[in-house]
């Protein structure tokens, strides 16, 4: 049985800024991120309430607030997620680990990574394999790899894992904790399009089947930042970079 975090309050404080943050609509729980090669489920008839904030634009529910590891695992991370996210055991950190070698293979040899959130491994086994001189993965939601690991990183690697996780600063700070200073943090979210007001929750990233709780808008995920002190710059709508002080290796990127 798959039970939900209700709130009397039609307006709670924003999870990035404080700000007020009414109800913004409901979707059901089986809504899933619409990606190529993934199905679509059938409703299951259990509305998940979103809400967004005024201030800062943040969109988030808190219907899993109250979820436990265990309940993440038994109704969203269990063996069916494949379906809606078939590219999530090989083919995008695959396309990751090419997309870090090809901003910082130069310097692999000296660069120690942590993938945060990495999942399977892939990510960090091809960064091995290519020469990177150290390369762990960190995903608390994976056995094998869910000790923490030890010491901070040149760079931090981070793909959708913002929007999995229900309290953004906490998450935001737990992934800094891990970055050298200087280093650099390089994650994917997607910002919400310039045509969100439209959009709304019809929007394609919205999907509590997915695992997304959490979706920013560019003030929020830089709000978000920089309640630990890190600047942030966007590469892309979905490619973006924290850093208190840029590592010699990274400068290329800042500008």
């Amino acid at each position: 049985m798959i039970s939900l975090k209700t709130s009397a309050s039609t307006v709670v404080p924003c999870k990035v800024c404080g700000g007020e943050a009414p109800v913004y609509g409901a979707v059901d729980f089986n809504r899933n991120c619409d990606i190529p090669g993934g199905v679509t489920l059938p409703p299951l008839g259990l509305p998940v309430v979103h809400r967004r904030c005024t201030a800062c634009g943040f969109l988030f529910t808190d219907a899993f607030d109250d979820w436990s590891q265990a309940d993440f695992k038994a109704h969203i991370y269990n063996a069916d997620y494949i379906k809606v996210d078939p590219d999530y055991a090989q083919a995008r950190p695959r396309a990751n680990a090419d997309a870090v070698l090809q901003l910082f293979g130069a310097h692999k040899a000296t660069l120690r990574v942590l993938d945060f959130g990495g999942g399977n491994d892939v990510l960090a086994g091809v960064l091995r394999a290519a020469g990177v001189r150290e390369a762990v993965t960190y995903d608390p939601f994976v056995g094998e790899f869910a000790q923490p690991p030890e010491g901070t990183f040149d760079l931090v690697t981070c793909f959708e894992t913002l929007e999995h996780m229900p309290d953004p600063i906490a998450a935001t700070g737990a992934i800094a904790s891990y970055a050298a200073d200087p280093g650099l943090i390089l994650f994917s979210t997607l910002l919400q399009p310039p045509d969100f007001d439209r959009l709304g929750l019809k929007w394609w990233y919205v999907g509590p089947r997915n695992g997304h709780v959490s979706m920013f808008s560019r003030q929020a995920l830089a709000l978000a930042w920089r309640r630990h002190g890190f600047n942030l710059a966007s590469l892309t709508a979905n490619l973006h970079i924290a850093f208190k002080n840029m590592p010699a290796f990274a400068k290329r990127q800042g500008k």
